[in-house]
């Protein structure tokens, strides 16, 4: 198939890569998996055996009048332990390569169809300005976007950090769930064919 580049001309790319159904169950999945496996699972809590103190009983079992009771540390007591008290613990799912691919594939070929993505020859800056990538973006005629690069280019990223809205990475580093966060996605040609290479 050919995609439509930005100001003239077009490009050749595979349809087993940018022309294939959108699994809706499969991307879900995938963007799932990728968001826990991001999460710290570091949170921990005491329960009435880690909690300080009640090591002796606090009064007799019986003649007081009040409720019998073993420890002060005792969850139904302030200070006392948590009764279901959180451990540290690992969220991260198991995806096969070959799922993430076919998730890749079908976000990429959704993008194409709803005209998102825009390709364009190379997203050069000869310095580090803002204000020059805000042009550019208005030249490309796009706002929320994240733009796709071959590889990592210092001057384009210290001009983005700092737009809203405005998202980079380098094509060795793309996931689901970033190319989902953005309205467009701004890529280059050499990107485009990196992709390309990776998911045929």
């Amino acid at each position: 198939m050919k995609l439509k580049m930005q100001g003239s001309g077009s490009v050749e790319v595979a349809d087993s890569a940018f022309a294939t159904e959108y699994n809706e169950s499969l991307v879900h999945q995938v963007v799932t998996a990728f968001l826990a496996g991001a999460r710290a699972g570091t949170k921990r809590q005491k329960n009435r055996s880690d909690a300080r103190g009640g090591g002796t009983k606090p009064w007799r079992q019986k003649g007081t009048g009040r409720a019998r009771a073993g420890t002060i540390r005792s969850p139904i007591w302030v200070g006392g332990g948590r009764t279901f008290a959180a451990r540290p613990r690992d969220y991260s799912q198991k995806v096969n390569r070959k799922m993430y691919r076919a998730a890749l594939r079908s976000v990429f070929s959704e993008l194409v169809r709803q005209d998102r993505l825009v390709v364009t020859e190379e997203i050069r800056l000869k310095a580090p300005k803002t204000k020059d990538m805000a042009a550019l973006l208005k030249k490309h005629d796009v706002s929320d976007v994240l733009i796709v690069n071959e590889a990592f280019d210092e001057n384009v990223f210290l001009s983005v950090r700092n737009l809203p809205h405005v998202g980079i990475c380098d094509a060795s580093s793309i996931d689901p769930v970033v190319l989902l966060r953005f309205e467009k996605v701004l890529i280059t040609l050499p990107a485009l064919k990196l992709i390309e290479e990776r998911l045929t």
